[in-house]
């Protein structure tokens, strides 16, 4: 993946890991829009459509789904010089 367009997290805000991966979001100062599954159901059916899983954090590269907080940071500081930041 060469080009990074577009980042969405998929999360909510009691989630311990869903923080982890926000905390390093704002350290790092990267450009990522927010999907609250628990405020906006369409974004939960969308990713229960997309994934057969109502699991957070997930980020979606390009909208390409990424599970699991660790692996989450990790690809962010793998890929930094290709995000968009703020």
């Amino acid at each position: 993946m060469s080009e990074i367009t577009q980042l969405e997290l998929f999360k909510f805000d009691s989630c311990p890991f869903c923080q982890l991966v926000m905390n390093h979001i704002e350290l790092k100062g990267i450009e990522v829009q927010y999907r609250d599954i628990l405020d906006d159901p369409a974004q939960r059916e969308r990713l229960i459509k997309d994934t057969g899983r109502k699991t957070v954090p997930c980020l979606y590269i390009n909208n390409h789904p990424m599970f699991e907080s660790r692996d989450i940071i990790q690809w962010i500081d793998q890929n930094i010089d290709k995000i968009k930041k703020k």
